[in-house]
């Protein structure tokens, strides 16, 4: 069984869910924070509460890198000890980190994400220097069922700088990307009928969602763009296959939901923005 099967069962268990668990320091409550503490044991605490508090009703966790380098080395043990922290709740994550380099160079990338201290069920790349930026991590997609998610069509605005230019047969650049990346995941399916090699498909520009799930039916998606991008419940069941077949991402919604809710906990405002969405994507894939 790969990591994406087992990724399609936890949605199918827990929900589409994805907790982002993208912290900034500044995220914490003041009176949550040790002071004896360095600020990336704080992290590692205020990730564990709400690992702890959503773990039931989240399908996976994603871990960006980036908020933990900002923080050195200290930080960076964070990273390792929140990634370590999902793995022994059982649960899928995903290591953020979108790398897009060849070679020898992405070897090591593969080997830092994929094994050792940081490592990871998924990770996210990015594939404008082309397929020879995915081909180092593919032993460790097929020998040991990790799974990629790489950038397909994004929920920034800026997507449309480069994504959405035309080429000269009719597609968008990211049908392009989308095209042979679907088409490389074919030698990795897995018992699900999804393939290792899974595409992070922006939830904000809804116009070619019907197309865009019914041309890649065997991608499994990371969504991002819900809540705080602006992307509702009623736009991202579109992307979704009965409810399953992709995660969709929250992390300031989530990591910050005690901001709505006055008076709440952080933890329990967590689970309770968690429930929220989840409920409001069911809905929402019910109305399709």
């Amino acid at each position: 069984m790969t990591n994406m099967d087992k990724l399609y069962e936890a949605v199918a268990a827990r929900g589409p869910v994805c907790v982002g668990l993208d912290t900034d320091l500044s995220y914490l409550p003041e009176d949550f924070i040790r002071t004896e503490l360095t600020a990336g044991e704080n992290l590692v605490r205020f990730n564990q509460a709400i690992i702890d508090a959503t773990k039931a009703v989240s399908g996976c966790y994603k871990v960006q890198v980036a908020y933990y380098e900002a923080l050195g080395l200290d930080g960076m043990r964070a990273y390792a000890e929140t990634l370590k922290a999902v793995r022994a709740a059982g649960i899928p994550v995903i290591a953020d980190i979108k790398r897009g380099d060849i070679a020898k160079t992405a070897e090591m990338y593969a080997m830092g994400h994929f094994a050792g201290d940081f490592e990871a069920d998924f990770v996210t790349l990015a594939p404008y220097m082309g397929l020879d930026s995915i081909a180092p991590y593919l032993p460790y997609v097929k020998e040991k069922g990790k799974g990629l998610f790489v950038l397909c069509r994004t929920s920034n605005p800026g997507a449309k700088d480069f994504e959405y230019e035309k080429l000269a047969d009719g597609r968008h650049v990211y049908d392009l990307v989308g095209d042979k990346l679907n088409a490389l995941g074919k030698e990795c399916m897995g018992e699900h009928g999804y393939s290792s090699i899974g595409l992070v498909i922006g939830g904000t520009h809804i116009e070619e969602a019907t197309e865009i799930r019914a041309k890649y039916g065997d991608s499994f998606f990371r969504i991002p763009g819900y809540g705080a991008q602006g992307g509702k419940a009623e736009d991202i069941a579109q992307y979704l296959s009965a409810g399953n077949g992709g995660v969709v991402n929250s992390s300031r919604g989530v990591l910050l939901a005690r901001k709505k809710q006055p008076g709440v906990a952080f933890d329990e405002a967590a689970y309770n923005e968690c429930v929220n969405m989840k409920e409001a994507i069911a809905n929402a894939c019910k109305m399709l």
